[in-house]
């Protein structure tokens, strides 16, 4: 009896926790501004100016396609190139990454004094190889309209008067896209 009636509880325990699954809501949401970001942790929408252009080299057989967009002083700027390219008004949907070399580049520009003493725009470090990537999700070749979403690390080295390192500036660029931008195309 002590049997069946401790198999029943274990049967009525496991029905039990069975019935107290927990609720999981999953949601996406998509965002009709023309450029967007998470900044490190906070969200950026460049309301300032946007813009993307398409350049064919017909000596290199490359299109390079950047985008650019600033807003509360700040600009993030996007350079994503494709090799063996013909001359057309389109370009690949297709992921692009970051690399060794100045084909693919993503920089987030903040308020810096240069030399003279002159607040102007400039990089905030660098990108290296591996530390970002751009998707291009849809183009309109006949519209000429482009949409795609990025995401990129920067890093800059502070130094003391010796080469020391003494801190180190991350930034994350993060869920960033670009939404429906009018793009010029030129050829040269």
């Amino acid at each position: 009896m002590k049997k069946i009636s401790l198999i029943a509880t274990l049967i009525s325990a496991v029905l039990l926790l069975q019935n107290c699954k927990k609720d999981v809501a999953i949601g996406t949401t998509t965002s009709t501004e023309p450029m967007i970001a998470i900044i490190n942790d906070t969200t950026w929408i460049a309301k300032d100016t946007v813009s993307a252009s398409i350049v064919y080299n017909a000596a290199t057989q490359t299109k390079v396609l950047t985008c650019q967009g600033t807003s509360n002083n700040k600009q993030i700027n996007l350079l994503v190139t494709q090799h063996s390219a013909l001359n057309t008004t389109g370009f690949p949907l297709t992921t692009f990454n970051i690399n060794a070399t100045t084909d693919n580049e993503m920089s987030y520009w903040v308020p810096q004094r240069n030399s003279q003493g002159v607040v102007v725009l400039a990089p905030l470090g660098s990108t290296s190889p591996g530390g970002g990537t751009l998707t291009v999700t849809t183009i309109d070749s006949v519209k000429k309209i482009i949409s795609g979403t990025f995401s990129f690390s920067t890093i800059l080295n502070h130094y003391d008067s010796n080469g020391n390192i003494t801190s180190i500036t991350s930034s994350q660029i993060q869920a960033g896209g670009f939404n429906n931008i009018p793009y010029t195309l030129t050829s040269n």
